[in-house]
């Protein structure tokens, strides 16, 4: 039942929100709604069955549409539970970042958020094709609202870069979705997980497969169809980026990890080697990107395209170590690029502009807990070992050591040698920012401005992503421990 309420209390509550007389009831209505909601991620995930994390749970499943057999299948495993705490956390806390700052048209903004955080955490509880495929088209609305309303100067341009994107990516996906239904005449998604593409020809998985991990690889995104990524960031709000790196990449993976890889196997690893070459190219492309870029938002983007590469790269080796990295290098992401944002965001308050050469050095002397706090972050993201970015990339890589049946060693060497080459262009260009950023000397023109640190609301907003990117770096076991049993019954390598 609590996967029901996961989607129908945030999106009753926005319902709510239009009516007239609720226009007084908007401070702390999100924040309420939210927290309630993560309450109830919290709830399924104390309750879940750590023994059997591989099995679905808390299943809900009822006809939708008998005639055409759709049925609304709901539930989670191993896989999902964490995206669905993740989605739950980051959101609660942008509503906590917007209770310290009001935004304008704080009430349709609200409404905006709780429809997207609706569709995000039903498509990651869903478990029938088709419904999956309508929560992750719910989600394109409320964000193109978000970036086109409350965002920076070029924020239509972007919007619309962001939505058409997207829409001809969703496009791809559905058709390479009816074609599984077509050919094996269901779309219960668990089913066609346990089946493994029987039924299905070569030649069909892999036609679907190119077009379902193509629709996918749009919102993931990957190199080179990437290019929406950037500007959609740069002109977001600071919530709007902080729910479009942490949770909205992440439906385009976790679409891999729940239909193409499992329900066409003979698709994945015809395709995989030319999902892991573009995965290599993004993690050297993002890196190099990143060093040419003169703005915060713009830079922290393009790192997104790098560091997706390595989970694209996991899920390109189609063994468990690899797709455990990618699920792991997933979470890792959402919270330390959802800080990122959010401190990104804190700086542009106070400075009025995220150009690195305009903000000067000097930081760590003038606001040492946001300049501290940036450098945590961005020695996280550079994969130091003991925080959360380390394992996802460290796993990619090995995984890409050791490749999957039928896959060429020789390749996947040369693939591994190109992502270790983007790690040291990671560290390069965090350690280039935080050098032109926090380092150094004020700049002149901020010596006698009086500019606030770190407020209570951010730190209440910051700090969980702080403790969290700690935890599961120091204790990787405890994400792994979930994931990898579901890992390989999805996979077919059950021990």
């Amino acid at each position: 039942m609590i996967p029901v309420l996961l989607v129908t209390v945030p999106l009753l509550a926005a319902a709510g929100l239009l009516v007239p007389a609720a226009r007084r009831v908007v401070r702390g209505y999100g924040l309420a709604v939210s927290g309630l909601v993560l309450g109830l991620s919290i709830a399924l995930a104390a309750t879940f069955d750590y023994a059997r994390p591989a099995a679905v749970q808390a299943e809900v499943d009822v006809a939708w549409t008998p005639g055409l057999d759709l049925r609304f299948h709901l539930g989670v495993d191993g896989i999902s539970l964490p995206l669905v705490v993740l989605t739950a956390l980051l959101t609660a806390l942008c509503f906590v970042y917007l209770a310290g700052r009001p935004s304008r048209r704080m009430r349709a903004l609200t409404v905006a958020l709780l429809v997207l955080e609706a569709g995000m955490l039903g498509t990651f509880v869903a478990l029938d094709l088709l419904l999956f495929f309508v929560f992750f088209e719910v989600v394109l609305v409320p964000m193109y609202f978000v970036i086109a309303v409350w965002g920076g100067p070029g924020r239509r341009a972007a919007a619309v870069k962001f939505i058409l994107y997207t829409l001809l990516g969703s496009a791809v996906l559905l058709l390479g979705l009816l074609l599984i239904w077509a050919q094996t005449g269901t779309l219960d998604m668990v089913d066609l997980a346990r089946t493994h593409g029987s039924g299905m020809s070569r030649g069909a998985q892999i036609l679907a497969f190119v077009a379902v991990a193509g629709g996918l690889a749009v919102k993931a995104p990957m190199w080179p169809l990437h290019t929406w990524l950037p500007d959609a960031h740069t002109e977001a709000p600071t919530v709007g980026s902080v729910l479009l790196a942490g949770v909205l990449l992440k439906m385009g993976t976790y679409g891999l990890a729940r239909v193409a890889v499992p329900v066409l196997p003979q698709g994945a690893e015809a395709v995989a080697p030319w999902l892991g070459a573009f995965a290599v190219i993004g993690i050297v492309y993002g890196s190099l990107a990143c060093l040419a870029q003169r703005d915060l938002k713009r830079m922290i983007a393009f790192s997104s395209v790098g560091h997706m590469g390595f989970v694209l790269l996991g899920f390109a080796t189609l063994t468990p170590v690899g797709m455990n990295a990618a699920l792991f290098g997933n979470v890792a992401h959402g919270l330390i690029t959802g800080l990122l944002f959010f401190l990104a965001g804190g700086v542009k308050d106070r400075y009025g502009t995220s150009d690195m050469t305009r903000l000067g050095g000097g930081m760590l002397g003038r606001l040492p807990y946001l300049g501290s706090l940036l450098t945590f972050a961005a020695v996280a993201s550079l994969g130091l070992p003991g925080l959360a970015g380390f394992w996802g990339e460290m796993l990619a890589l090995l995984g890409a050591f050791s490749p999957g049946a039928g896959l060429s060693r020789p390749l996947y060497l040369v693939f591994m040698a190109i992502g270790g080459l983007g790690t040291v262009l990671t560290a390069a260009y965090f350690l280039v920012m935080l050098s032109r950023v926090t380092h150094g000397r004020p700049d002149a023109r901020w010596r006698d401005a009086r500019l606030p640190d770190v407020t209570g609301y951010e730190l209440a907003a910051w700090s969980p992503l702080v403790a969290l990117t700690l935890v599961i770096g120091l204790w990787p076991k405890s994400l792994l421990l979930v994931t990898d049993p579901a890992v390989r019954v999805l996979l077919g390598v059950v021990p």
